[in-house]
């Protein structure tokens, strides 16, 4: 008895059938099932290799041989993808409740610390354990609000950092890096907004603008924005900031600047250093003459700066200062100046708005 030959095109049909199942199943996202903020396999191995921060150390063996760990204080850590190693087991990826609560740990408990010093090294640890927390998101494809509470704590954590660590040694803090990350979860985050409604979707909608000052992108996104969304307060006052960068007008833009909030300051903070160069050489042009004189101290007011620093910038600039008068002359302005400017030595306008702010209470969003 001879058996029929199957055919050819229901083993292709088959084939693509199972193909397509494959494809289904490796569509479905996995939900993590880690209900502490670290997997206890990541927390026995840091233990055996003395990989343990210190700020992960149960309190009276940070000087043995290997330290044990605080499971309440340890914190999952960034692992590169690497070949044959499995970034989806349940196990080790904690769901969004579960990240959230690592979110807050991170600022409550290490970056509002007064006690964890220095701060480089708390910006240091929560830099990488936010990574590691939006690492699990994206395995996980976590959307919605759960998503934009982390990112929100997440962008407005580096850019108090890039604030308080201006200046600080390369080694110490990279500020490219924290653009750079910065930048990914800011796109990120106006992506999770553009899906539905937000608390608070004005807030970092205006952060966006101010922090990428004059970008054509950013600000064709803030005009395409819903009309409640784009009329609001924080956002137009962040376009009028941009609309003074574009036309090159400083003096307008550091009198809107005294407007802005302390986190909003921080956003700006980075572009003006290059903002009173731009005014300082518009009053070289405006006031250059023989026998003008420009009060140093009312120069300073404009430029929102100490007297001294204003004299400073005025000198790196090459611009003469002869007791309390500015003598501008558009022939002697220098374009750009020494390295010995340092932006750091210039945050009265930021450190005014500071005030009484806890560095919780900034990265949480609570006024």
């Amino acid at each position: 008895m001879h058996r029929r030959p199957r055919s050819r095109k229901a083993g292709s049909r088959r084939h693509e059938e199972h193909c397509k199942e494959e494809e289904k199943a490796d569509d479905v996202a996995p939900h993590g099932t880690c209900t502490s903020m670290c997997p206890i396999t990541e927390i026995r191995q840091r233990e055996a290799q003395n990989r343990l921060h210190r700020f992960e150390m149960l309190s009276g063996t940070e000087r043995e041989r290997l330290p044990r760990a605080d499971v309440a204080r340890v914190v999952k850590e960034y692992s590169r993808p690497a070949a044959g190693k499995d970034t989806t087991r349940a196990s080790d990826l904690r769901p969004p409740d579960v990240l959230l609560k690592t979110v807050c740990h991170l600022v409550d408990n290490i970056a509002a610390c007064p006690t964890l010093q220095p701060w480089s090294e708390v910006y240091s640890f929560v830099f990488d354990r936010l990574r590691s927390v939006r690492q699990d998101m994206v395995i996980q494809r976590i959307s919605g609000p759960e998503c934009a509470s982390v990112l929100e704590r997440t962008v407005r954590f580096l850019l108090y950092a890039s604030y308080r660590l201006c200046g600080q040694p390369l080694r110490l803090y990279d500020p490219h890096i924290n653009d750079i990350h910065l930048q990914e979860s800011l796109s990120w985050l106006l992506e999770c907004y553009s899906e539905g409604q937000h608390q608070h979707q004005e807030e970092f909608q205006a952060l966006s603008l101010l922090y990428n000052l004059g970008s054509p992108r950013a600000i064709q996104h803030a005009l395409e924005l819903p009309h409640k969304v784009r009329h609001s307060s924080p956002v137009q006052l962040a376009l009028a900031v941009n609309r003074a960068y574009m036309e090159r007008n400083p003096v307008r833009l550091l009198r809107l600047a005294q407007r802005l909030d302390f986190l909003q300051a921080c956003a700006l903070h980075r572009h003006l250093l290059s903002c009173r160069r731009d005014l300082l050489l518009l009053y070289s042009h405006g006031h250059s003459g023989r026998n003008c004189r420009f009060p140093i101290q009312k120069l300073a007011d404009i430029l929102h700066l100490e007297c001294f620093l204003a004299t400073q910038l005025c000198q790196t600039h090459g611009i003469h200062v002869n007791g309390d008068c500015v003598v501008f002359s558009k022939c002697s302005f220098t374009e750009n100046p020494s390295e010995e400017l340092q932006c750091a030595h210039m945050h009265k306008l930021v450190d005014d708005k500071q005030q009484d702010l806890s560095v919780s209470n900034i990265i949480h969003g609570i006024a």
